[in-house]
């Protein structure tokens, strides 16, 4: 999918105004389409229940039941939250092919999904996601 066949945003912002919104890594990664480094982001380990939701919005994204660990460096995930969590699109950059993960309510860039690696999960398809493009809610205690 281009960004002309993505459907419209829920939320729309300018770009001074997520950078008013989002520290300066957060809008890197969420409105720029950068990566943080493996092994350094605050949920890479975290095996707390509740649910992650856009850093950028608020969108509930991934739910602790679908996280594993796989060992990449960044939270992995088998399933969004919802199927219409998320928007799935080709990314050719960095002379790779791989699917960059969008949140489906202001677009923002949460990682890239990666299929048949022979994870023993459900799907068989592993969610890398930039710890910074979330934020855990922890379920009620």
């Amino acid at each position: 999918m281009s960004n002309e066949d993505l459907p419209a945003p829920k939320v729309q912002l300018t770009n001074s105004e997520w950078r008013q919104r989002l520290t300066a890594e957060e809008f890197v990664v969420l409105r720029q389409a950068g990566t943080e480094r493996p092994f350094t982001g605050e949920y890479t380990d975290t095996k707390q229940p509740g649910v992650y939701e856009c850093r950028a919005c608020g969108a509930e994204i991934f739910r602790s039941t679908e996280k594993f660990e796989s060992h990449c460096g960044w939270p992995s995930f088998f399933d969004p939250a919802s199927s219409s969590a998320v928007i799935l699109r080709e990314d050719k950059s960095l002379g790779m092919r791989r699917v960059e993960v969008l949140c489906s309510t202001c677009h923002s860039h949460l990682g890239h999904v990666f299929e048949g690696e022979g994870y023993p999960t459900p799907t068989d398809q592993r969610y890398c996601i930039n710890s910074i493009s979330l934020r855990l809610v922890p379920a009620d205690s």
